[in-house]
């Protein structure tokens, strides 16, 4: 069953570091097969707190998610991210 990654970027207090994140993240991908879907295209909130920006990215399964999320290359990259900007993260299976 698919999996998907979903970032929901609430705020940024450091533009430097985050587009160090920016320009780091995508690498962590190398070995894992995951499909971009939406990568901070305009987005609308009808309902709830507003969102800066979402990314949102499709894996083979949960476990692939998971293992590319926690794994070390992702972790590392992801001390810019949060260091840098306030986000939410979700790993959700699909239908």
């Amino acid at each position: 069953m698919a999996a998907y990654a979903i970032f929901i970027r609430n705020s940024i207090s450091d533009p430097d570091k985050f587009a160090e994140y920016g320009q780091k993240a995508g690498g962590t991908m190398a070995g894992h097969k995951v499909e971009p879907l939406v990568v901070y295209n305009p987005c609308e909130t009808p309902e709830g707190e507003p969102a800066e920006g979402v990314v949102m990215v499709k894996f083979d399964t949960m476990d692939e998610a998971k293992a590319w999320y926690f794994g070390d290359a992702y972790q590392e990259v992801a001390k810019l991210r949060k260091a840098s900007s306030d986000y939410r993260v979700i790993l959700t299976e699909g239908l």
